[in-house]
């Protein structure tokens, strides 16, 4: 509960700020054409955001004749969470990684790469999927997509007030130069706040369905070691959806991490440690590698 009110904040202050440039571009007309715009962008989300996702990543969907062992494995866990079978797709990269979509949990999807297959131990490649399933039934998918659209909205707004003559009339040169800069800093900084929350949930709910905490520890401390070695450029091409991997996709080129969409791997290793009363140094968890 306390997760969606910060959500729900959260948003409503990237509603508010997208509104403040508009006026800023505007006037009060430019802030209604803001709000007008800020709704047909959510609405168009809302609708095709998992297909502009899967296109954008390059995913190629997987059947039980193709991928007997993933789907089974995908449709075993959805049982588990109380969910509808999502479709199964695989991403063409090395890199270990996976994400769910969809706007709700008839209309879902979950994407593994082929990395993720090959590294992962059966185990772990469940506490992976169990984590995306849970996105799927708390719905953060739809958020987090959304999320992306209107930050994306917000940093355009900026630049545009940057080169506005009626901004410069309203607010000044430096006006224009506060919007271009601290709008998108703003809209970043409220991505990061809503995903970094929504991972810790999806860990824990994750590591309930797939009743191995451990496993998805594990699982992610490879992922983190391995994901910084292997570019991901379908990825790369489009920052935007890093929010939406299990572990941010961007690390192999050294994205400036100012913006980093997720909470540090070993902070989400200890809270799974601890769900599954275990020491860390006990579990079988490879360590993280810094830097």
């Amino acid at each position: 509960m306390q997760g969606n009110i910060r959500t729900f904040v959260l948003m409503a202050a990237m509603t508010a700020l997208l509104m403040v440039l508009g006026m800023l571009l505007g006037g009060r007309g430019g802030a209604i054409l803001a709000l007008v715009f800020a709704g047909a962008g959510n609405l168009w989300a809302w609708w095709n955001s998992d297909k502009a996702v899967l296109r954008q990543q390059g995913a190629v969907e997987v059947d039980a004749a193709s991928a007997p062992d993933l789907v089974a494995l995908v449709g075993e866990l959805a049982r588990n969470a109380g969910l509808p079978m999502p479709r199964v797709y695989v991403l063409q990269t090395e890199q270990p990684n996976a994400f769910a979509t969809g706007r709700n949990p008839e209309n879902s999807a979950v994407a593994v790469t082929q990395g993720l297959m090959r590294i992962l131990s059966r185990d772990e490649l469940a506490g992976v999927i169990a984590h995306e399933l849970a996105h799927i039934r708390n719905r953060d998918t739809l958020t987090m997509t959304v999320t992306a659209t209107m930050a994306g909205a917000i940093a355009m707004m900026g630049n545009m007030a940057m080169f506005s003559s009626a901004s410069r009339e309203r607010g000044g040169a430096l006006g224009g130069i506060l919007a271009m800069i601290l709008a998108p800093l703003a809209a970043g900084l409220v991505q990061m706040a809503i995903s970094r929350t929504r991972e810790f949930s999806a860990d824990r709910d994750g590591a309930e369905i797939c009743g191995k905490p451990m496993a998805l520890a594990s699982a992610l401390a490879k992922i983190a070691n391995a994901a910084g070695r292997t570019v991901n450029m379908p990825a790369e091409r489009n920052p935007a959806s890093a929010a939406m991997f299990i572990i941010n996709p961007l690390s192999a080129l050294k994205t400036d991490r100012l913006f980093a969409t997720h909470p540090p791997t070993q902070d989400r290793i200890d809270r799974l440690a601890a769900m599954a009363a275990a020491p860390v140094s006990a579990s079988g968890v490879p360590p993280v590698r810094r830097g």
